[in-house]
């Protein structure tokens, strides 16, 4: 299914769960994983000198610190890579803005999937806490990624397996249609149970809206699930829609937990507007946060087909 995955990382430990998921996967799938690191942001134009993302330091990037860093990640990682094996796996090691090197990267080895945590940075996991939100750095590589984020912010109890059970949620936008077709195509090719859902927002206006209004929207949603998603899986079967009525990110949480999911699909964001000017969608956001397995981020179409 993927043939070849970059798990991008800052070798901190708020990376770890995203390792553990990134290696099972390319494990999995037989695919060539490489583990990508960002050296750090140069201090003056093309110079040899980078402020290092980890501590700060200003370090010359020359052949000696390129063999540390190389040793370090291959320390932090060691038990991955004496399971793993070469030749599939490999280090790779840039200089510069974090989401930009990696987004080069994807581009120019054509991976079909990018494996991060929601933070890089064990504060900004701590901050996440405080404030709700996730990593600079992973919005902007879920942005602009020609082909799926997974982002994996928590320890996956149910990932071994990955992936018996896929919730794609959707609110039905353009971008959700790509989403679907990573979810469906992945759901297909793994043999998973897929889960069409979709939870109404009848707060969302402030006002209360009459029974009769929330059968009415409860019974759009139905028809739109049919017309725009299952009646494209003419020869699959293994799937189920539900509806369901509340906040979004609460009842996808909830939908996901009950039907045990490992890996949850949604689209990067919701409105009409290209997807380079785009910022993550607050649902989506708020289940990357809490959710207990991997939330796959898809941006765009071309991709994922």
């Amino acid at each position: 299914m993927f043939g070849k995955i970059l798990f991008a990382t800052s070798a901190s430990p708020a990376c770890d769960n995203a390792a553990k998921v990134a290696f099972e996967l390319a494990r999995r799938n037989e695919a060539r994983l490489y583990v990508f690191h960002v050296l750090g942001v140069p201090t003056r134009g093309f110079g040899q000198y980078v402020r290092d993302l980890k501590s700060g330091e200003e370090e010359v990037a020359d052949a000696d610190y390129r063999e540390w860093v190389t040793e370090e990640l291959k320390h932090v990682y060691e038990a991955q890579f004496k399971d793993f094996g070469p030749p599939n796996a490999a280090l790779q090691l840039a200089v510069g803005v974090p989401h930009t090197e990696i987004l080069r990267f994807a581009r120019q080895e054509g991976v079909d999937l990018i494996v991060m945590g929601a933070h890089g940075r064990d504060e900004d996991a701590a901050a996440s806490r405080v404030r709700s939100i996730i990593g600079n750095t992973m919005q902007k590589v879920a942005k602009s990624a020609r082909c799926p984020v997974l982002i994996v912010n928590r320890p996956c109890n149910t990932c071994w397996h990955m992936f018996s059970n896929i919730v794609f949620s959707t609110d039905f936008s353009k971008p959700a249609d790509a989403a679907f077709q990573f979810a469906y195509r992945t759901a297909r090719e793994v043999g998973a149970k897929l889960y069409l859902f979709h939870a109404c927002d009848l707060g969302g206006s402030g006002l209360y809206p009459s029974q009769a209004e929330i059968e009415r929207q409860l019974e759009r949603a139905r028809k739109q699930m049919q017309d725009r998603y299952v009646s494209k899986m003419t020869d699959y079967d293994n799937y189920q829609v539900e509806i369901w009525e509340g906040t979004p990110y609460v009842e996808i949480l909830k939908y996901a937990r009950d039907r045990k999911a490992d890996l949850i699909v949604m689209a990067h964001h919701a409105r009409e507007v290209p997807a380079e000017d785009a910022e993550i969608g607050s649902t989506v956001e708020q289940v990357v946060l809490r959710s207990a397995c991997p939330v796959a981020s898809v941006t765009h179409e071309e991709r994922v087909a």
